[in-house]
């Protein structure tokens, strides 16, 4: 039995593009990295990339839009093949931040923070 389409759909949007990164956190030995890398993937939740640092699924990592020094405390929810530029590593970011990597012309479905803020406070 499939799912319903509903169960299916994606928070946000995908954008196929490279984009420049930094990652810092504790790999699986417990030891601290910090890494340069790009994106594959990005969205309003987060992005796909690869990585050297052997890194555990829920892992805690610090992803760093180094065009703006902004930071994103995220977490590993996707571990995939490792190829020759390391390993494909999909994290979400604990906080959705729709802006963070500065894609010019966002997805309609990446809402902007204001969006964000009154969904998620108290209905009069």
């Amino acid at each position: 039995m499939t799912a319903p389409l509903e169960e299916n759909k994606r928070r946000s949007s995908r954008v196929f593009i490279k984009l420049p990164a930094f990652v810092t956190g504790k790999n699986t030995d417990g030891r601290s990295f910090r890494e340069t890398t790009e994106t594959i993937v990005v969205n309003a939740h987060g992005a796909l990339f690869y990585l050297q640092a052997p890194l555990a699924m829920g892992a805690i990592v610090l992803v760093t839009n180094p065009a703006t020094l902004e930071e994103q405390e995220s977490r590993v929810v996707f571990i995939g093949s490792s190829a020759e530029r390391g390993q494909r590593i999909g994290v979400e970011f604990l906080t959705p931040a729709p802006r963070f990597w500065g894609v010019e012309f966002p997805p309609s479905d990446w809402p902007t923070k204001a969006a964000t803020a009154s969904s998620t406070s108290p209905s009069a």
